[in-house]
């Protein structure tokens, strides 16, 4: 039976990141960056496509898991009929290279523990050449090398193109595994100690996660969303992935399988909002640095995603050798998505950079010049239909919320002079930009009939991201329009109590055969609306029920289908998380204060 998404577990060390399955087996792993080929790719495949398991012989799924409080460190444990043992699973924060450390610990008994690992680079398609070194295991491949060793040192043999180990613990014993990447043309890397490694790991991130400001209902859950921000982070740059997946599907057996290991523009707004309010000014920052370094140049060559360190060329291919997780092909790397056209993101960069500054960041020599600079360009471009925020591989339209969006951007870019006199700016033409965009989507994005906006103009179709318009401030919360449409949103997308991005009878509009399920971050979005349109009761009771569509140890995917009750879509998928976060803000943020 091929696992389910929310059988996933992630560890990681804000370079890269692992999911580790309930059965005890690394089952996704790219070194040394969260974009780069995959060592284990079980997940998209069979074993032969690269995994490491270690757990009690004859033992399937684990009893329980979970996290230690504040980290991401995993704790699995087994309850067998000779005993119960735990392993321990993390990835240290990296000197030089990236390691993943695995610690059995036996309970009670004595349980014999095996440990199978497959090592297969380049996305599960090359099987390294292993050797043994200085009473280690290194395997060779082209660039790659791995370096396996154990602590203390248990019986280590190859077979069938896999690396073996079969020991017993007993109470109070442990055996600590280090598999640890460098480049093959350079020397090994100094040795990681794992129970130090391990020791460390978890002060660090609960020091990180005791920085939390947000103490009201469901902490926990706050809190373990940031922590999975934050293992989405690549530090060396502050850019944060969307997800740590590629092709995990939006509809089982379908398509629509995207690779989301990059850095959205689209999730700027929110995520910066989340960590701002949360404390987390550091990150922050970092994330806004990011922004400004892939956005320089010229306006009209602004991407809706980049690499980690904001590289330009994401070109998409497919892997043929990859069965899909679940069946689902074609399996992809890259994103051909990065060559559309959206307009909102404009507005997103703006808003950002606004919300940096009111938020006290500190400002970055020609971060003004080159939001005046955007606006130039909007203001001869904004009419173009677009791809829109969902990305549609259908034809260009003329999309309301990218047009709130450029609102938006004109927007803020007023108010930023109103706020701060000694910038420089044309406040005449920029409040002329705002107030024609806003009579235009009135008139062109609006349905009177229905009393909603639309998803495109002319169309009678909805799109959940027209929910933003009171968020963004396009128009105040208590206005008939946005009550009509939030009750219209809420009504015609429903889906099991849910949200689906768009209309169910007019999925043509994206270009794409089959359907998806409902899209978590805008059911966040709905319990935003529903509390700003004074009905609080139905926003919380909503933001219950989505909590509750976390794995058992707290992720959300990108997706849920609530006929099969099963996650869809990439994982763990950051705009869920930061949908959490900012509603808990959003509905919990004045009883706190209180």
């Amino acid at each position: 039976m091929h696992p389910r998404i929310e059988d996933y577990a992630l560890i990681g060390d804000e370079q890269t990141a692992a999911l580790v399955g309930m059965d005890g087996s690394v089952d996704w792993l790219c070194l040394p960056r969260f974009d780069s080929g995959a060592c284990f790719a079980r997940l998209l495949g069979d074993e032969e496509n690269g995994h490491w398991r270690i757990a009690p012989e004859n033992a399937d799924r684990c009893t329980r898991r979970a996290y230690r409080p504040g980290t991401l460190v995993l704790d699995t444990e087994w309850e067998t009929d000779e005993g119960a043992v735990r392993v321990t699973d993390l990835m240290p924060q990296r000197d030089l290279a990236p390691d993943v450390v695995r610690v059995v610990e036996g309970l009670r008994g004595r349980v014999t523990v095996r440990s199978t690992l497959r090592l297969r680079f380049e996305y599960g398609s090359i099987v390294p050449w292993m050797r043994r070194s200085d009473g280690q295991r290194v395997a060779v491949a082209g660039p790659d090398a791995m370096w396996l060793r154990s602590e203390p040192p248990v019986r280590t043999w190859g077979e069938h193109l896999a690396t073996r180990s079969e020991f017993t613990v007993e109470e109070g014993e442990k055996v600590a595994f280090v598999l640890t990447w460098h480049p093959s043309h350079e020397p090994r890397p100094p040795l990681t100690d794992p129970f130090e490694a391990l020791e460390s790991s978890v002060a660090d991130w609960q020091a990180w996660a005791a920085r939390c400001r947000y103490d009201g209902p469901h902490r926990d859950a706050v809190v373990r969303s940031l922590i999975t921000l934050k293992a989405l982070t690549y530090r060396p740059t502050g850019g944060i992935v969307a997800a740590a997946t590629t092709s995990l599907p939006e509809e089982m057996g379908g398509v629509r399988n995207w690779d989301y290991r990059y850095c959205w523009l689209r999730d700027s707004t929110l995520t910066l909002g989340a960590l701002v309010q949360c404390g987390y000014l550091e990150e922050a920052e970092a994330w806004r640095n990011w922004l400004l370094r892939a956005v320089a140049g010229d306006p009209a060559d602004l991407q809706i995603m980049y690499g980690l360190a904001g590289e330009r060329r994401l070109p998409e291919f497919e892997l043929p050798w990859l069965s899909g997780f679940g069946g689902s092909r074609p399996v992809r790397i890259g994103n051909a998505a990065v060559k559309q056209l959206q307009l909102d993101v404009y507005g997103e960069v703006m808003d950002s950079l606004s919300l940096a500054r009111r938020a006290g960041l500190p400002a970055k020599p020609h971060m003004w010049s080159l939001q005046s600079v955007l606006l130039d360009f909007l203001r001869s471009s904004w009419r173009q239909p677009d791809e829109g925020l969902w990305e549609v591989r259908g034809d260009r339209r003329d999309f309301v919320h990218s047009k709130v969006m450029v609102w938006v951007a004109a927007d803020r870019a007023v108010r930023a002079l109103e706020a701060f006199p000694d910038l420089t700016g044309d406040p005449d033409g920029w409040r002329a930009l705002r107030d024609e965009v806003h009579r235009e989507v009135c008139e062109k994005g609006y349905d009177p009939e229905r009393n909603t906006f639309t998803q495109y103009y002319g169309s009678r179709a909805l799109d959940a991201s027209l929910l933003l318009i009171p968020r963004v401030g396009f128009l105040p919360p208590d206005d008939p329009r946005v009550v009509g449409t939030v009750d219209a949103v809420r009504t015609e997308l429903d889906h099991g109590g849910f949200v689906r991005r768009y209309s169910a009878d007019e999925t043509t509009v994206d270009g794409l055969p089959g359907s998806e399920g409902t899209f978590v971050v805008c059911s966040f979005w709905l319990a935003d609306a529903l509390h700003m349109t004074g009905r609080t009761k139905e926003a919380r009771e909503l933001f219950e029920r989505l909590l509750g569509l976390a794995n058992d140890v707290g992720l959300l995917s990108e997706e849920y289908d609530p006929v099969a009750g099963a996650q869809l879509g990439n994982f763990p998928q950051a705009f869920s998380h930061i949908g959490l976060v900012n509603t808990a803000l959003t509905l919990y943020g004045d009883e706190e204060a209180g």
